[in-house]
């Protein structure tokens, strides 16, 4: 031996050993909010699964449906405009549409034909034909019309959409505006 000294052996650290839960605290578990529907989950005490786990009693076996409060404090004028003015021209173009199905419909049943003859004897006189109410409830001329009253429609509609926004911002300045409660359907 040439003088090397013996190195003593390291001794093994003694383990922490976890305490054993206590009965008056329970072993810490992560939280686990209660489901509505019940999912197939292996049982621990037996190693299935597919056992269904049963509510507590008094717990909510229906779905919950999340509600928001919202307040409509803002409508903003030009978007209020915008959407006026495209419905407004759906509007109008719906009229216009209908007035002239509503036209040839009548004009196929003879209704104009029938009451221009008869207001053309009311108003004739000694030798003059009368008032020609077929000429005057031509197509075209009542389209002409119908699309005036559209195009006054449309203006007058967005016009008044607008003005009432300014006014429902001006009165949501002091009452807080419309309260709308959103549900969510599951």
């Amino acid at each position: 031996m040439s003088g090397a000294q013996p190195q003593p052996k390291a001794q093994p650290q003694p383990q922490p050993q976890a305490k054993p839960p206590s009965p008056t605290q329970p072993e810490q578990q992560p939280h686990r909010p209660p489901q509505a529907y019940p999912s197939p989950q292996e049982d621990k005490a037996t190693g299935q699964s597919g056992t269904v786990r049963k509510p507590r009693t008094g717990a909510r076996t229906v779905p919950r449906t999340r509600k928001a409060r919202l307040r409509v404090a803002k409508a903003d004028p030009w978007s209020v405009m915008k959407v006026s003015f495209l419905l407004a021209v759906a509007l109008g173009l719906c009229t216009v549409v209908a007035v002239a199905v509503l036209w040839m419909v009548m004009d196929a049943m003879g209704v104009f034909s029938t009451l221009g003859g008869t207001v053309s004897e009311a108003t004739s006189a000694d030798g003059s034909s009368g008032f020609d109410l077929e000429t005057f409830l031509s197509l075209p001329r009542v389209l002409v019309f119908t699309s005036l009253i559209a195009l006054i429609n449309v203006v007058l509609a967005t016009a008044l959409a607008t003005l009432g926004s300014f006014i429902y911002n001006l009165s949501a300045g002091f009452v807080g505006g419309v309260e709308l409660t959103l549900a969510e359907d599951e």
